[in-house]
């Protein structure tokens, strides 16, 4: 028999942080332990908040399989008992945490992967131009993201380019514009070299995207949870970003990455907002990505003792201590 904890934990953020739509100040995650023959595995899940997934929603979803996981539920069972989601993805990175400690391998031997360490984008929330410029100045990694909505986004990201003239910049507008809006402003992007545009269009209302031919990448987040929405995502973008929190988990985002790229599309790694502990398996994804988003952590005013450590925007590869 296994031991099975699952709690709830609030990491507040340093400040409100704004997207499109929304504000959080906190990431309230659902943890999953996993214990047995005197080893303990760990998984941790946000949920995504766009699909009314909260830690409360999280918990009583995950509470459905306490038994089953208590008598020997793998991941591949895990995939059927049940569905993508917030719930799913912390008890799978327990299991292959589980999987690790019990075996004495590490994820990279688990998985057949060389690691290499990784350059995360620093985040930049909505605000004024002035507010975002002066943000993007203190961040310390070559690589921004910047989030924008429809209110003056030209002269936001024009900020941002002048104050880091030098950076790689993408942009996330997280559902925040039109069809026509998108029409008008990737032109400017462009000459402002900006790499790429994530999910300009509300998810379920792309379609104009068909056809559609993009002076740069346009990428797929809220419009890809997961691999059974990967084709039509296909006809649309350029680029997928695969988070754990959509998938349900590891094992569902190596499958997403790699038939995405069997489809020739680029790849970015994102989160949710979370701890190393969030983080860790998404650096496994990363190792298929162009792109990688994993700055949670440093948005919040604490991660845990164990974390991925962070030099200017680029993560050295876990410990084992922190997962896998």
């Amino acid at each position: 028999m296994r031991k099975v904890t699952m709690a709830l934990e609030s990491w507040p953020t340093k400040a409100p942080f704004s997207i499109t739509g929304h504000t959080f100040h906190e990431a309230r995650v659902l943890v999953v332990t996993l214990e047995q023959e005197g080893k303990q595995g760990r998984g941790e899940a946000t949920g995504v908040y766009y699909l009314n997934e909260t830690g409360d929603t999280l918990l009583a979803q995950a509470e459905t399989v306490r038994t089953a996981l208590e008598q020997g539920l793998d991941r591949d069972g895990l995939q059927h008992a049940l569905p993508a989601g917030g719930a799913r993805s912390a008890i799978d990175c327990a299991l292959w945490d589980l999987e690790a400690k019990l075996s004495g391998k590490t994820i990279w031997q688990l998985t057949q992967i060389t690691p290499r360490t990784i350059v995360t984008v620093n985040t930049v929330g909505i605000g004024t131009p002035e507010s975002m410029a002066a943000e993007a100045r203190q961040l310390t990694s070559p690589k921004l993201k910047v989030k924008l909505n429809g209110e003056q986004p030209l002269a936001c990201i024009q900020a941002v380019r002048a104050a880091r003239p030098s950076a790689e910049i993408v942009v996330d507008v997280n559902q925040g514009w039109s069809f026509e809006q998108l029409v008008a402003l990737a032109p400017e992007f462009k000459k402002l070299g900006i790499t790429m545009i994530e999910q300009p269009l509300p998810r379920g209302k792309d379609g104009p995207l068909e056809g559609y031919e993009p002076p740069l990448p346009l990428c797929a987040d809220e419009s890809c949870l997961d691999t059974s929405e990967l084709n039509e995502a296909a006809k649309r973008y350029q680029m997928i970003n695969i988070k754990l929190d959509k998938t349900g988990g590891l094992t569902e985002a190596l499958l997403l990455a790699k038939a995405a790229k069997q489809q020739g599309l680029g790849l970015m790694v994102g989160n949710m907002l979370g701890t190393s502990l969030g983080m860790a398996p998404a650096f496994v994804v990363a190792q298929y990505c162009e792109l990688a988003d994993l700055d949670g952590p440093l948005l919040l005013a604490e991660d845990r003792p164990q974390r991925l450590e962070f030099n200017r925007g680029e993560i050295a590869i876990p410990s084992s201590s922190v997962w896998g």
